[in-house]
């Protein structure tokens, strides 16, 4: 039996509801991942209960900006930002001339550099933009 991704919300909220377990309806989002451009299927309204469910183009998961469209611009963008944010926490270590400079490059590379390149390995990479 193939069920519609309403048919599988409702069981979702009809199994989960009775255990005490409630759908907050008006943070529920979603995102719609086009994985083949052959798929040209009529838009679908998502719907639990009688409200509909708003799309969304991109939405943060786990720290990543996950996108639609394939595209992993809005992740990078958000990383660097990250990094730089890390950078401005740790300036007063990193600008403070008492700190040895071996030990700014071990902060650099715990602190700032993990929370820069953070989901980065899952990041795909088009062929144009490899080096």
């Amino acid at each position: 039996m193939r069920w519609g991704v309403n048919a599988k919300l409702e069981f979702w909220r009809q199994t989960l509801e009775p255990k005490g377990f409630k759908l907050s309806r008006p943070k529920t989002e979603y995102l719609e991942c086009k994985f083949s451009e052959e798929r040209h299927e009529e838009e679908v309204e998502v719907k639990i209960d009688t409200q509909v469910i708003p799309k969304r183009d991109s939405f943060k998961y786990l720290g990543s900006i996950i996108q639609g469209n394939r595209e992993i611009a809005e992740d990078v963008t958000h990383r660097i930002g990250v990094g730089w944010m890390r950078w401005r926490l740790a300036s007063g270590i990193l600008y403070d001339k008492n700190v040895p400079p071996r030990l700014k490059g071990k902060f650099y590379i715990v602190v700032v550099r993990p929370a820069m390149l953070y989901g980065a390995e899952c990041w795909p990479c088009p062929k144009d933009e490899r080096s």
